[in-house]
């Protein structure tokens, strides 16, 4: 995939997937100026940073939202 159709498929900035790429959050491999990334590496960061649904029914504290 190219860095276009990873920032379509994520819903993001072309930029924001050469940040991703640049700090080895998604892999790439460059061809000359360009890079590529494959399909299974934009899916092992979806995996990654899926937001666990227990995550979601706490506070910042670390508490329950019922205070």
């Amino acid at each position: 995939m190219t860095i276009a159709e990873v920032a379509e498929a994520l819903r993001v900035s072309r930029m924001t997937v050469y940040r991703l790429v640049n700090s080895h959050a998604i892999h790439a491999v460059r061809f000359g100026r360009s890079y590529r990334v494959p399909e299974s590496a934009v899916e092992s960061y979806i995996e990654h940073s899926a937001v666990d649904e227990a995550e979601l029914n706490t506070d910042d504290d670390g508490g329950s939202a019922d205070h």
